[in-house]
């Protein structure tokens, strides 16, 4: 008899994006994203940092004064775009922890994903996430937002214990 307590598709899609998001250093926010094509295979991953090259401990990581991370930080949703190497990402699905802002909304509809499936919708109010769904919205894209019947799930490396 298999097993009955296997995780969903979803919560495997947003499973790869909290894990990613764990590789992010911002010391506020860590936002991972995780692309998949029809077929549930995954396509890409990125989470929010500085672009490759740009040292983390030389640029800001501020959210306030005169310098800060804005400028600088790659989202986790345009680092899965661009992480993908140039694969076609018309007809895929986009799972992130974070409802996308308006300036990751255009690259995802620029690169024909068709979902967005998201945790939080934290800034549904601000006028940059209302501009972002208007967007989505507009150009076709469903907007899916998951709540898992479990809160957490747990990775072990010591499988042999």
């Amino acid at each position: 008899m298999k097993r009955q307590d296997y995780i969903s598709w979803d919560e495997y899609f947003m499973g790869i994006a909290l894990l990613a998001a764990m590789r992010s250093k911002d010391p506020n926010t860590q936002v991972g994203a995780c692309i998949v094509d029809d077929n549930n295979i995954i396509l890409s991953s990125g989470y929010n940092g500085f672009p490759k090259g740009c040292s983390d401990d030389e640029f800001p990581w501020d959210r306030t004064g005169e310098e800060t991370k804005y400028p600088f930080v790659v989202h986790a949703e345009l680092n899965a775009i661009l992480n993908s190497g140039g694969k076609d990402l018309r007809g895929a699905r986009l799972y992130v922890a974070l409802f996308p802002c308006n300036e990751c909304a255009k690259a995802i509809i620029q690169s024909g994903i068709k979902e967005v499936v998201y945790l939080s919708d934290k800034y549904a109010n601000e006028k940059m996430t209302l501009a972002s769904k208007l967007m989505l919205r507009t150009a076709g894209v469903k907007l899916t937002q998951i709540r898992p019947e479990r809160d957490s799930l747990l990775i072990n490396f010591r499988i042999d214990e």
